[in-house]
């Protein structure tokens, strides 16, 4: 298994070769993930901006969630993580944007969202992909899991796109 640091390499050469640049768009992470992204020397090369949307007056007034859809299902659902991700590429200069919102804990969890529910989103030009995961552990391993399954996902999806 690849440890983050070397999840980010291999993104940055996938992003190098199509000169293509990527956005965050967060809430449970807190911008682990762009922190992830810009702990590699050189990635401005790659590497456009992270939005840290913690509160859902962020996700709306940064990423354009509609209010509607943040009232009828929540922070942490489909519709909102598919939004912030088409949020972060409507307001980056970048071509991939990454999105996660979920309850890390230790409080926080529902019967229907329980603590370790992260619902991820990735749009790779406009084409955007979501799941919802359940991460175990306290909060710093909800949100580290959270941080590399996002990054390999995303490695994965741009896998299957010609060099």
């Amino acid at each position: 298994m690849n440890t983050t640091t070397e999840l980010c390499q291999l993104l940055a050469i996938r992003f190098r070769q199509h000169g293509w640049m990527l956005s965050t768009a967060e809430s449970c992470t807190g911008g682990l993930i762009a922190a992830a992204c810009t702990d590699q020397a050189g990635s401005s090369d790659w590497f456009e901006r992270g939005f840290v949307t913690y509160s859902n007056a962020a996700k709306m007034e940064l990423l354009s969630v509609p209010s509607a859809l943040l009232a009828t299902h929540g922070a942490v659902s489909e519709p909102v993580v598919r939004a912030m991700a088409q949020g972060a590429l409507i307001h980056a200069k970048a071509q991939v944007s990454i999105a996660v919102t979920g309850v890390a804990g230790p409080g926080g969890g529902s019967v229907d969202k329980p603590v370790g529910t992260v619902w991820l989103g990735w749009a790779v030009q406009a084409q955007i992909v979501s799941e919802c995961h359940h991460f175990t552990g306290d909060r710093a391993q909800v949100r580290a899991s959270t941080v590399h399954y996002a990054l390999s996902r995303l490695l994965a999806l741009l896998a299957h796109l010609p060099n």
